[in-house]
């Protein structure tokens, strides 16, 4: 599993550096067809939160700005929903998957989440924030993904902000 990590790393990592070639001529067919290629998804990779945020859900596999941490990123930066993992597929085909938010020390207000598709139209991210967890601290999320592909999401609380990029993908069980 690392090592299978690892080489999907090393591949996404080969494909920012530029190559310095000369270009073979290509037909105009293959060049829209090259223009029309989906870029890499520049994922936010994590890291382990500081001592100060290891109460946060998933604070191994975090991001954070000094104020607002999200915890629970996957390590390749790619969330998989595969049949019996992690996630829920819910009626409409839409990706849920739990996510755990920690506004920093001196931080207080409602969390906000928003979020895009970077990679192709798609309708917005949904977030479900249940009530309960007050204005300060930890609070649980869930983050529904109507598509899989190249997402960005920002969470909020007042005026500040703190955004991370993951690609989603789905495994469908084998027929």
């Amino acid at each position: 599993m690392i090592r299978w990590i690892c080489v999907e790393v090393l591949l996404v990592l080969l494909a920012w550096v530029p190559i310095r070639t000369k270009a073979a001529p290509q037909s105009a067919a293959s060049q829209r067809a090259n223009e029309s290629a989906p870029s890499p998804c520049p994922v936010t990779l994590p890291r382990k939160a500081p001592s100060s945020a290891q109460g946060l859900f998933g604070a191994r596999a975090a991001h954070w700005n000094g104020s607002l941490f999200v915890g629970g990123l996957w390590p390749d930066g790619t969330i998989v929903f595969r049949p019996g993992g992690p996630g829920f597929v819910l009626p409409d085909g839409s990706l849920s998957m739990k996510f755990g938010w920690l506004r920093g020390e001196g931080l207080r207000g409602k969390l906000k989440i928003r979020g895009k598709r970077l990679d192709a139209p798609a309708p917005p991210l949904r977030a479900d924030i249940p009530e309960g967890y007050g204005d300060t601290g930890f609070q649980a999320t869930g983050l529904i993904f109507p598509t899989e592909g190249c997402w960005e999401v920002t969470g909020e609380v007042g005026d500040t902000h703190l955004t991370f990029v993951t690609k989603v993908i789905r495994i469908k069980e084998r027929m």
